[in-house]
């Protein structure tokens, strides 16, 4: 009996030390981590940071456009390298240090965004409330409140018989501000892919974007849980939505345990969405006649 006991007790004391390591080492699965950083501000990587004759050089993994760089990036990066240095003061001297100069890339070279002098040398200006950054990501922003001003029909007549879809970024209108938050998290919108965009403007608004699975995430944002599926349009495939991925979709959403789902694709949209979307409100599809009027919203945000 004595035996049964001890073996008992040994048991026990395992399981706690196991759960106990489990909760230093992370999170439960599924479990959304807040990104590093002050709260509401979608911050760039920095590569590289270091200090030479009196410079305060910061360089951000950040994709620059071509010609002259545009206002706002410069106003975001010079904002988030004043932010670095004065992080960077606790374990360095900046005692020295009468400029900081931001840096991104362009076409894998690094470029000068923007050089911020110091009044003082060392003395950094007063940090700014997280609500008046510019960048800031807004979380009572909800998508879905702004469905009702987008398209319910195509502007073509019929898709089906086309054989390629051009490229909607060539298309796109993007303001200059919502193009910078999408660069700060490292998207070149001139190249990248309209969901892309997408995702990247829903993340700037507010959204953590959670993958649970290829082309799949869980949204956080708005006080709601967001199922979004992302159907991307590659060479070759048929230029409207495929009714598998419709159903694949509406499944997916139903197990997910989300309050509401969000199709994006550059595809453009067949009748059924629209049906589909007045039997169940809880679903919504962005398609390429969507797309625009989404991305602005978002970037109005």
């Amino acid at each position: 009996m004595a035996y049964v006991i001890l073996v008992a007790v040994i048991v026990a004391i395992t399981a706690v030390i196991v759960v106990a390591s489990r909760r230093r080492r992370g999170a439960p699965s599924g479990q959304v981590i807040p990104p590093a950083g002050r709260p509401g501000a979608l911050r760039p990587a920095v590569a590289e940071f270091h200090v030479t004759g009196g410079d305060a050089l910061v360089h951000f993994e950040v994709p620059l456009s071509q010609g002259d760089v545009d206002e706002h990036i410069a106003s975001l990066l010079g904002h988030e390298a004043i932010e670095v240095v004065r992080e960077k003061r606790h374990t360095l001297p900046i005692d020295d240090v009468h400029r900081v100069v931001a840096l991104g890339r362009r076409n894998g070279a690094w470029v000068v965004v923007t050089t911020i002098g110091l009044d003082t040398p060392g003395t950094l200006p007063p940090p700014v409330a997280p609500e008046h950054i510019p960048h800031a990501s807004r979380v009572e922003f909800d998508v879905f409140d702004h469905f009702a001003a987008l398209p319910e029909q195509s502007p073509v007549a019929d898709v089906r018989g086309a054989e390629t879809l051009g490229s909607f970024m060539e298309e796109m209108s993007l303001p200059g501000r919502a193009a910078a938050r999408l660069r700060a998290q490292g998207i070149a919108p001139e190249s990248a892919a309209a969901p892309e965009v997408a995702l990247g403007l829903m993340r700037a608004a507010g959204y953590t974007l959670e993958e649970i699975a290829p082309d799949t995430y869980l949204g956080h944002g708005a006080g709601q849980k967001t199922f979004v599926r992302v159907v991307p349009h590659g060479k070759g495939h048929h230029p409207e939505l495929g009714e598998q991925d419709i159903r694949r979709f509406v499944m997916d959403f139903g197990s997910s345990g989300a309050s509401r789902g969000l199709l994006i694709t550059e595809k453009y949209s067949p009748f059924e969405i629209y049906e589909r979307e007045r039997r169940d409100p809880r679903i919504r599809f962005v398609t390429r006649e969507r797309l625009q009027g989404f991305i602005d919203a978002l970037a109005l945000n």
